[in-house]
Formats: structure tokens, sequence, C-alpha cells
């Protein structure tokens, strides 16, 4: 397997992940917009921090309102990570390995690069938003789906695997920091109890996580619970430590793949330490940007030890 086309199909992962994790993250905010009082009021400028995204966007715009935030997160070419940026970016690796995937991949796709053109204002607007991620998560799990159940688990498969979950493992972090950022507005006032029990509710959901977190905690939501099972949890797929024990999978059904492997190993022994002092606080948001980072460094160790042509 060429190494460039083993890149093309670990970053098809990656993108794929990253559109539905996007719209998941905006769900966060645009289902707190309706749960929290009125008296309440985020700055959805926060999901261009957690995203460190601040020096494109300020390129692009000079109001850091809602609208300007989410057309920069869904629609905005100039961005690489928003959504539209990624299924186009999607497109053009599937469409250079197409020997390697179903050959429904190309189609479906294509289906979902089309649904995005033709309904981005309503993504936009507010009043049809909710409808519009929706329908775009949907769009990414059926082609997950697609490969899940049809593609051959042999090394391209493991990429594919990789990326995908490398890009959860980060994007995981950063629902987690948004909810966080939205706690943090808030304040410690004991009348915001009600308030910080529906972002939590909301960060769960938003991950498709508020069933299984209540059949596993069998308790009510709870910042320090949720963020243990966000992190911790070994059955749930968008946990972190689930993501880093996945990708360890893996890479050692990969040739050379020891370096990444002791890369995640300590990667979990960073992500256990840290479970033993938690604090819900600013250092938090320092504990998962240091996640993100090496996060980053093991995105630098793949590329490193497979794709040595582009270094």
């Amino acid at each position: 397997m060429l190494s460039k086309v083993a890149e093309r199909v670990y970053w098809t992962g990656r993108y794929l992940e990253r559109v539905e994790s996007t719209a998941r993250l905006l769900s966060i905010y645009d289902m707190l917009l309706f749960d929290l009082p009125r008296s309440v009021k985020l700055s959805w400028y926060n999901l261009i921090t957690i995203n460190s995204l601040q020096k494109d966007f300020h390129e692009r715009y000079s109001v850091q309102d809602e609208r300007n935030v989410v057309k920069f997160m869904l629609g905005d070419e100039t961005n690489p990570s928003s959504v539209t940026s990624s299924i186009n970016a999607v497109r053009e690796n599937i469409r250079t390995t197409r020997d390697l995937l179903p050959e429904e991949t190309w189609e479906s796709v294509n289906e979902l690069s089309i649904f995005v053109q033709a309904n981005l204002a309503d993504g936009i607007k507010r009043s049809n938003r909710h409808e519009f991620l929706q329908d775009l998560i949907k769009g990414c799990q059926q082609i997950i789906g697609l490969l899940f159940g049809n593609m051959p688990h042999d090394p391209a498969w493991q990429f594919l695997r990789l990326g995908r979950k490398l890009e959860r493992a980060d994007m995981t972090t950063r629902n987690l920091d948004a909810g966080i950022a939205a706690i943090l507005e808030i304040g410690k006032d004991e009348s915001a109890v009600n308030s910080r029990q529906i972002i939590w509710g909301n960060v769960l959901r938003s991950l498709n996580a508020d069933q299984s977190y209540r059949r596993s905690t069998r308790s009510e939501v709870s910042g320090v619970d949720v963020v243990y099972y966000l992190l911790q949890d070994p059955y749930l797929p968008r946990a972190l430590g689930y993501c880093l024990d996945s990708m360890g999978d893996a890479a050692g059904k990969l040739p050379r793949g020891k370096g990444v492997q002791k890369h995640l190993l300590d990667m979990r022994k960073v992500l256990d330490d840290g479970m033993s002092n938690l604090a819900l606080d600013m250092s938090f948001r320092d504990y998962l940007n240091q996640m993100q980072i090496q996060l980053a460094q093991l995105h630098n160790e793949i590329g490193a030890t497979w794709f040595p042509q582009v270094r």
C-alpha cells in the first residue's frame, strides 16, 4: 500500500469525523439557546477560541456574533476546518482512493455535499439550524456505517480508523471545553445550579451519550461525573480513553506501529493521572488544551511513521 494512498484514507477518516463533530459542537450552543434562562448570555465566540481559529476568523469578520461564528464554522471555505471545506476534502480524498473503498461511498459523499450546498442557509439561520445539523450528522453516520459494514478490515481500514478516532478524541475534548466555557460564564452563584445541569446534559446529548450515561452511572447529571464518563468510560465510543485504546489497537495491526503505540500509552498515563485531581475550572481547560497538544503530536508521529513523503 503506497504511503500517499494510506495518508488519503487516514484524512478521509479525519475529515468525515470533523464534519460530524463540528455539527455536534454547534448543536451544544444551539440547544443551550432554548434551554438556559434568558438572563444567561453565552458568547458564540467561545467556539472560535475552542477550535483555535481566532486568526482565521478575524481575517474575515470584525463582529464576533452568532451569525458570523456559525457561518464561519459551517460554510466559510477560507476556514480549513469548516463543514464545507471538510466535505470538499473528503470528496477529493475519496475520489483518489475509490479502489479501496466501497463504490457506494463516492455517491453518498456527493449526496451529502449537495445537501450542504442546498441547505447551508438553513444551518446559518437559527430557526432551521437544529434540523440542518441533525441531517448533517445522520449523513455522516450513514457513510461511516457503509464503510464499517462493507469495507474489508485490512490496512486501509486501520488507517481510516486511526484518522477517525484521532479526530473524535480531539473533538470530544473540545465539546468538554465548550461545556466548561459555558459553566464559567454563568459563574458560581447557587441559583445557577440548574443551569449547570442543563449545560452538562446538553454536552451529553450532543455526543449521543445521555442515555448511556444515565444507565452507567444511575445518577443525576453532575459535572464531575459527566467529565469522567466522557474521558474514561471503557465502553463509550466517544470517550477519550476509548479512542486512545482503539488507535492503539489499529496501530498494532499495521507495520512499524510500535512508536505510535508508545505515544498512545504515554497519553493514556497522562489521561489517568489527570483524573486524580479533577477541578472544573480554568485548570481543567488547561488540561484539555494539553491533551489536544498531545493529540497533535500523535498526528505528527503517525505522519513520520507512515507518510514520510510529506516531511
